[in-house]
């Protein structure tokens, strides 16, 4: 709800519109507002990462992780967030923020299943700390989350601006065009990712994808196509790829630490065909990659799956057919 604007923008409203869901989303979407309520400025204190979606100067979106010693992430009061810890080294955001300003947020306790939203503006203080001025503040359901049990590892209680710059050693190790192999094992074995995407005006928006491990494929070095699930129905992901089509893709490796960043354009696959080769599928979510950064030890976090969202479709994946069939 950026500005003038109605709660959603016309990305949003189409696709609404088109999955029929229109009555929904309005009702869900009532839920949406600026203020940081006291109980949502308690469970941000106590994440210990916090997922960036922001936009370059030229239009790319990206998606960011910064992580840290729960209270990293202080609401100031009901209007103001600060992000007392920085990305990894090589990570864009704080260049992003300089740039546009433009942010979007997603907090998620894996344990709990629980996440936050907030969407808005924002600033690089004079510490390096991030300044962030909601639009949107809201919950989302615990659909799809896989629960995890964090561990802050030794040396990496973060710390204010660029004095917490992900774990310790924190290095990019690889930057290209197309995913290597390795990528595309990580990829398909994932059962989380996070996604960021962006409206010309009306803001950035972090969001979280889950399911099985297998329910993102990776057909080739330059394509990923996952299946869009039932969800909050209204649509802040799919309605600005439907305006812009610019995203960014995160992949934490929850076993070692790293971070897996994708930058490219993103489309919805309306086709009944596509969504039928998918299990529990609505519709499919075909992304082309443009750009691919690892970094190794970018989140000073262990962590213990303790269990799979009972959300998740049943059965084995299905393998998706190829992006031109």
């Amino acid at each position: 709800m950026t500005g003038s604007r109605s709660v959603f923008h016309e990305g949003e409203l189409e696709v609404q519109r088109r999955a029929g869901v229109t009555r929904e989303a309005a009702r869900v979407g009532r839920s949406i507002g600026a203020a940081i309520p006291p109980v949502a400025a308690g469970f941000l204190a106590a994440q210990p990462f916090l997922v960036v979606a922001s936009v370059a100067g030229d239009g790319r979106v990206d998606a960011s992780v910064v992580a840290g010693a729960p209270g990293f992430l202080a609401a100031l009061d009901a209007t103001t967030l600060r992000i007392g810890a920085a990305p990894p080294p090589g990570d864009p955001l704080l260049g992003n923020v300089r740039a546009t300003g433009t942010v979007g947020l997603l907090a998620i306790d894996f344990a709990a299943r629980r996440r936050m939203r907030a969407n808005g503006s924002a600033a690089v203080a004079a510490d390096g700390a991030i300044v962030v001025r909601p639009d949107e503040v809201f919950s989302n359901c615990p659909k799809y989350i896989q629960a995890r049990a964090w561990t802050l590892d030794a040396g990496g209680a973060g710390g204010n601006g660029a004095d917490g710059a992900g774990g310790a050693g924190a290095r990019v190790v690889h930057e290209g065009g197309v995913l290597e192999p390795a990528h595309r094992r990580l990829i398909e074995a994932a059962d989380t990712f996070f996604i960021a995407t962006a409206h010309p005006t009306a803001g950035a928006d972090a969001s979280h994808r889950g399911g099985p491990p297998g329910f993102v494929r990776a057909p080739d070095e330059r394509t990923l196509v996952w299946p869009d699930y039932s969800g909050n129905r209204m649509f802040q992901t799919l309605g600005n790829l439907a305006v812009g089509g610019r995203a960014g893709l995160l992949f934490l490796d929850f076993e070692a630490g790293g971070a897996l960043a994708l930058g490219g354009r993103a489309e919805v696959d309306w086709d009944p065909a596509r969504a039928g080769a998918l299990a529990g599928a609505e519709r499919a979510v075909v992304f082309h990659v443009d750009s691919v950064r690892e970094t190794a030890g970018a989140v000073p976090l262990s962590w213990r799956f303790l269990g799979p969202s009972p959300f998740n479709p049943e059965g084995p994946p299905r393998v998706a057919p190829s992006p031109s069939a």
